[in-house]
């Protein structure tokens, strides 16, 4: 079974990773940090996981697929205080339910210092 690659969008400076890989039916969208079109992290919760969403949207667009079409998310946080501002911007950005299975997890760090957040996820292109 043959696998696509989805890259980082063009001028984004990337870890070697695809943001995606879809084998047979099933997207794989890697964890997803709150950057901006430039590459760069604001630094509110708000406005990264604001981000993240946009990101993410891009790759489901580019799959030809909806965020309906989530099956099961990972959600990272740095910080616990963060978790109720973030169920809040989830379910308006995911929903309305029935959501895709999730997992929430408080990290000490993620790759640098300034994310707050990186979000993670598979999609079901069955229909696609």
């Amino acid at each position: 079974m043959p696998i696509q690659h989805f890259l980082p969008p063009a001028g984004i400076k990337s870890p070697p990773l695809s943001f995606a890989t879809r084998v047979g039916d099933l997207l794989f969208i890697s964890g997803i940090p709150g950057f901006d079109e430039k590459g760069a992290l604001p630094d509110g919760f708000e406005a990264q996981f604001g981000n993240v969403v946009i990101n993410i949207k891009r790759i489901l667009v580019e799959a030809n697929a909806t965020f309906r079409d989530l099956v099961k998310v990972n959600v990272l946080l740095t910080r616990a205080s963060d978790v109720a501002t973030m169920n809040k911007l989830y379910a308006e950005a995911f929903g309305p339910a029935p959501y895709p299975a999730r997992t929430t997890c408080v990290v000490v760090a993620l790759p640098n210092p300034q994310m707050l957040i990186e979000i993670e996820g598979v999609a079901s292109l069955a229909k696609r």
